[in-house]
Protein backbone atom coordinates (compact mmCIF):
# COMPACT_ATOMS: atom_id res chain seq x y z
CA UNK A 1 0.00 0.00 0.00
CA UNK A 2 1.30 3.45 -0.90
CA UNK A 3 0.92 5.76 2.06
CA UNK A 4 1.74 8.97 0.21
CA UNK A 5 0.92 9.87 -3.39
CA UNK A 6 3.63 10.50 -5.91
CA UNK A 7 4.86 14.01 -6.57
CA UNK A 8 5.90 14.69 -10.14
CA UNK A 9 7.40 17.56 -12.17
CA UNK A 10 8.17 17.57 -15.91
CA UNK A 11 10.16 20.07 -17.96
CA UNK A 12 10.45 19.91 -21.75
CA UNK A 13 13.34 21.76 -23.38
CA UNK A 14 16.14 21.83 -25.89
CA UNK A 15 19.35 20.83 -24.10
CA UNK A 16 21.25 24.01 -24.87
CA UNK A 17 23.81 25.42 -22.42
CA UNK A 18 21.67 28.53 -21.88
CA UNK A 19 18.73 26.40 -20.73
CA UNK A 20 20.53 24.03 -18.36
CA UNK A 21 20.73 26.70 -15.65
CA UNK A 22 16.99 27.32 -15.95
CA UNK A 23 16.25 23.63 -15.45
CA UNK A 24 18.54 23.57 -12.42
CA UNK A 25 16.56 26.48 -10.92
CA UNK A 26 13.24 24.74 -11.64
CA UNK A 27 14.45 21.55 -9.94
CA UNK A 28 15.83 23.50 -7.00
CA UNK A 29 12.54 25.34 -6.52
CA UNK A 30 10.50 22.15 -6.82
CA UNK A 31 12.64 20.29 -4.28
CA UNK A 32 12.41 23.22 -1.87
CA UNK A 33 8.62 23.15 -2.32
CA UNK A 34 8.66 19.44 -1.45
CA UNK A 35 10.89 20.16 1.59
CA UNK A 36 13.78 18.16 0.08
CA UNK A 37 16.45 20.83 0.38
CA UNK A 38 19.22 18.30 1.23
CA UNK A 39 18.80 16.73 -2.25
CA UNK A 40 19.10 19.93 -4.28
CA UNK A 41 22.85 19.91 -4.91
CA UNK A 42 22.99 16.25 -5.96
CA UNK A 43 19.87 16.50 -8.13
CA UNK A 44 21.22 19.64 -9.84
CA UNK A 45 24.60 18.00 -10.41
CA UNK A 46 23.04 14.88 -11.89
CA UNK A 47 20.61 16.68 -14.17
CA UNK A 48 23.40 18.96 -15.39
CA UNK A 49 25.48 15.93 -16.38
CA UNK A 50 22.53 14.26 -18.14
CA UNK A 51 21.57 17.41 -20.04
CA UNK A 52 25.18 18.00 -21.03
CA UNK A 53 25.23 14.49 -22.48
CA UNK A 54 22.07 15.25 -24.48
CA UNK A 55 23.65 18.48 -25.74
CA UNK A 56 26.86 16.71 -26.77
CA UNK A 57 25.51 13.44 -28.15
CA UNK A 58 21.81 13.64 -29.09
CA UNK A 59 20.45 14.55 -32.51
CA UNK A 60 20.46 18.06 -33.90
CA UNK A 61 17.20 19.22 -32.28
CA UNK A 62 18.44 18.45 -28.71
CA UNK A 63 14.84 18.09 -27.53
CA UNK A 64 14.40 16.26 -24.26
CA UNK A 65 12.19 15.92 -21.22
CA UNK A 66 13.40 16.11 -17.63
CA UNK A 67 11.25 14.47 -14.99
CA UNK A 68 11.60 14.39 -11.25
CA UNK A 69 9.37 12.15 -9.21
CA UNK A 70 9.18 11.61 -5.49
CA UNK A 71 7.64 8.30 -4.55
CA UNK A 72 7.75 7.39 -0.88
CA UNK A 73 11.42 7.56 0.10
CA UNK A 74 13.08 7.88 -3.32
CA UNK A 75 13.59 10.78 -5.71
CA UNK A 76 14.03 9.75 -9.34
CA UNK A 77 15.47 12.19 -11.87
CA UNK A 78 15.24 11.14 -15.51
CA UNK A 79 16.03 12.63 -18.90
CA UNK A 80 14.33 11.33 -22.04
CA UNK A 81 15.89 12.22 -25.40
CA UNK A 82 15.25 11.10 -28.97
CA UNK A 83 18.68 9.55 -29.58
CA UNK A 84 18.40 5.74 -29.45
CA UNK A 85 22.12 5.23 -28.72
CA UNK A 86 22.59 4.00 -25.17
CA UNK A 87 25.17 5.73 -22.97
CA UNK A 88 28.34 3.98 -21.90
CA UNK A 89 29.93 4.24 -18.49
CA UNK A 90 33.63 4.75 -19.16
CA UNK A 91 36.50 4.67 -16.74
CA UNK A 92 37.82 8.22 -16.51
CA UNK A 93 41.15 9.42 -15.18
CA UNK A 94 41.12 11.90 -12.30
CA UNK A 95 42.03 14.87 -14.50
CA UNK A 96 39.84 14.11 -17.52
CA UNK A 97 37.70 17.10 -18.46
CA UNK A 98 35.03 15.15 -20.35
CA UNK A 99 33.56 11.67 -20.31
CA UNK A 100 33.03 11.66 -16.55
CA UNK A 101 29.29 12.42 -16.43
CA UNK A 102 27.91 8.93 -15.91
CA UNK A 103 30.75 7.99 -13.56
CA UNK A 104 29.91 11.05 -11.49
CA UNK A 105 26.22 10.16 -11.47
CA UNK A 106 27.06 6.58 -10.47
CA UNK A 107 29.21 7.91 -7.61
CA UNK A 108 26.63 10.28 -6.10
CA UNK A 109 23.36 8.45 -6.73
CA UNK A 110 21.72 5.52 -5.02
CA UNK A 111 21.10 3.81 -8.38
CA UNK A 112 21.17 4.84 -12.02
CA UNK A 113 20.46 3.32 -15.39
CA UNK A 114 19.28 3.75 -18.95
CA UNK A 115 16.52 2.09 -20.90
CA UNK A 116 15.63 2.21 -24.60
CA UNK A 117 12.27 3.64 -25.62
CA UNK A 118 12.07 1.90 -28.99
CA UNK A 119 12.06 4.36 -31.87
CA UNK A 120 11.39 7.21 -29.42
CA UNK A 121 14.94 7.31 -28.03
CA UNK A 122 15.99 6.49 -24.49
CA UNK A 123 15.66 7.47 -20.85
CA UNK A 124 18.66 7.89 -18.55
CA UNK A 125 17.81 8.14 -14.84
CA UNK A 126 19.22 8.19 -11.34
CA UNK A 127 17.74 7.94 -7.86
CA UNK A 128 18.50 9.63 -4.57
CA UNK A 129 17.20 8.59 -1.16
CA UNK A 130 14.69 11.21 -0.02
CA UNK A 131 15.65 12.74 3.30
CA UNK A 132 12.97 14.68 5.16
CA UNK A 133 13.92 18.28 5.82
CA UNK A 134 14.16 19.51 9.38
CA UNK A 135 10.96 21.52 9.02
CA UNK A 136 8.95 18.57 7.74
CA UNK A 137 10.41 16.31 10.43
CA UNK A 138 9.63 18.87 13.15
CA UNK A 139 6.05 19.54 12.07
CA UNK A 140 5.19 16.15 10.62
CA UNK A 141 3.71 18.05 7.68
CA UNK A 142 4.59 17.41 4.05
CA UNK A 143 2.25 19.32 1.73
CA UNK A 144 0.64 17.40 -1.09
CA UNK A 145 1.27 19.00 -4.47
CA UNK A 146 -0.25 18.24 -7.84
CA UNK A 147 1.89 17.24 -10.80
CA UNK A 148 3.56 20.23 -12.47
CA UNK A 149 5.10 20.66 -15.88
CA UNK A 150 6.89 23.33 -17.84
CA UNK A 151 8.03 23.77 -21.41
CA UNK A 152 11.17 25.68 -22.29
CA UNK A 153 11.12 26.43 -26.00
Amino acid sequence: MISEPSRHCTVELQALPSRIGKVRRIISAQLRHWHLDPLIDLAELGVTELLTNVHRHAGPDKKCTVEIELLLDRLTVSVHDRDPRMPELRAAAAFDTCGRGLALIAAVSETWGARPEGDRGKVVWFTLPAVASEAAARTGYAPQTPARSAVLG
